[in-house]
């Protein structure tokens, strides 16, 4: 596979530019309900938690 030329280089950084100034809004909106929301983190960690339970399970059960 060869390397990219300097001007896909280029477009694809300014086409990331451009996704990020145009997603901008939504994202600042997004931050600010994240900061005033209630933070639940049992939500989070018990299911996390298990699925790393669950995986350790299956990985014990293909080594055995």
């Amino acid at each position: 596979m060869e390397t990219a030329a300097w001007w896909e280089i280029l477009l694809g950084g300014l086409m990331a530019a451009l996704v990020i100034l145009w997603f901008r809004p939504g994202l600042k909106a997004a931050i600010e309900r994240s900061r005033t929301a209630k933070k639940d983190w049992p939500a989070v960690l018990i299911p996390l938690g298990l699925v790393l339970l669950f995986v350790l399970l299956l990985i014990q059960m293909v080594r055995g």
